[in-house]
């Protein structure tokens, strides 16, 4: 009945308020649902798309890193293994020398998406709730809900930071605190002193997970993220993905970082097998790319470029934005139109834009592609906002 559920699962369940209900669906999403949870319909109607000027899923404008596409493509004639030359090890390696973390404090995951849907099931209950930012990245929400946990949403500071002090009082008792910096939709990073109270002052036992999907766009990295708490013990869970600046979305690679202790309750549900069976050029292509300093800062140059000459294009259409955003995506208010009327608008031009967040139902965001991408927006929306 519980499917991919371990004996030790079970009684991990059992023993935190899951009823025989809510541990079916527990079993139902670390068995393959929360990447289907995950999975916005917008996803679909994208993969389905020919010929489109995509700026919808905060996607990367470019492909993968040379030096991480060669060592994809070298691999590829020795794919008749499991694994070659332990490929997996080799990319825990090269995390805990950049991070400056320990190897068993590093698992990695096909993209974060599902170490985020775990960390709900394995911190949150029907007692023990989740609590997250309005609007953010919807993942831990869904799962949440899925799985029965009490949810409080915090909305945005007027800066549009996480507003810490606030999610701790929406409820004193949580499981889970979510903070997602670079946040998405907003492109906001919450100041670390901010989430550095948060750790210091929730209930013990709760953890604190900090989504970092799109920390490389920014100038934090590297000397001012979250891992420095997962160094010093704290119940903190960092989560990564190769899907934004490395340009590595269809290869599905990403990784936790935590204390072993925090780390293995992401794994006891299905013994870890998920994890341990990523692709072996995509393991390859995400080790070659982690310590490309270079090529990450040229990125980032590009990106800031482009996302200069589309806040100005913006600005010049008197249209209200959601600023500072130091991500590769940006929220736009049309102000008299909802934001599902303007995506197909757009889509009438030829340009694929986000889909609503309910919090503000005529803002939309749009994912900063490349130049080219961005001078085929302008021109769409200058009939758009005009019509």
């Amino acid at each position: 009945m519980f499917g991919t559920l371990t004996a030790e699962s079970k009684d991990d369940l059992m023993a935190r308020g899951y009823s025989r209900r809510h541990m079916l669906k527990a079993a139902m999403l670390v068995g393959g649902g929360a990447a289907a949870l995950a999975m916005n319909p917008e996803f679909a109607a994208a993969a389905a798309a020919r010929g489109l000027i995509r700026i919808s899923l905060n996607e990367c404008w470019t492909g993968p890193m040379a030096p991480g596409a060669k060592a994809a493509a070298d691999i590829i004639s020795q794919c008749n293994r499991y694994s070659p030359n332990e490929e997996r090890g080799k990319l825990i390696k090269a995390i805990s020398a950049m991070e400056k973390i320990p190897e068993d404090h590093i698992v990695p995951w096909p993209g974060s998406n599902e170490a985020l849907a775990r960390s709900v099931v394995a911190f949150c209950s029907p007692t023990k709730g989740l609590v997250t930012a309005d609007p953010t990245y919807e993942t831990a929400g869904t799962a949440a809900k899925y799985i029965g946990a009490p949810i409080k949403t915090v909305p945005l500071t007027a800066d549009y930071r996480h507003d810490v002090k606030a999610m701790l009082a929406a409820n004193p008792k949580a499981g889970l605190y979510y903070v997602c910096s670079p946040n998405n939709p907003t492109g906001t990073l919450t100041p670390m002193a901010d989430i550095e109270w948060l750790v210091n002052n929730k209930p013990k036992g709760a953890v604190v997970v900090v989504d970092e999907a799109y920390i490389h766009f920014t100038a934090a990295y590297p000397n001012n993220t979250a891992t420095h708490l997962v160094a010093g013990g704290k119940d903190v869970v960092v989560l990564r993905t190769f899907s934004k600046i490395f340009g590595m979305a269809g290869m599905r690679v990403g990784f936790a970082m935590g204390r072993p202790d925090l780390l293995v309750k992401l794994n006891m549900h299905d013994d870890g097998a998920l994890n341990t069976d990523l692709p072996i050029p995509s393991i390859a292509c995400a080790t070659a790319s982690l310590t490309q300093a270079k090529l990450i800062a040229e990125r980032r140059k590009e990106l800031n470029d482009v996302r200069g000459m589309t806040v100005d294009f913006l600005k010049k259409q008197n249209l209200r934005l959601i600023l500072p955003t130091e991500t590769n995506m940006l929220m736009v208010d049309w102000k008299t139109k909802t934001a599902h009327e303007m995506q197909t608008a757009f889509l009438a031009q030829n340009v694929e834009i986000s889909r609503t967040f309910p919090a503000w139902p005529t803002v939309s965001r749009i994912t900063i592609g490349s130049k080219a991408d961005m001078e085929g927006f302008f021109a769409a929306c200058k009939k758009v906002v005009s019509a």
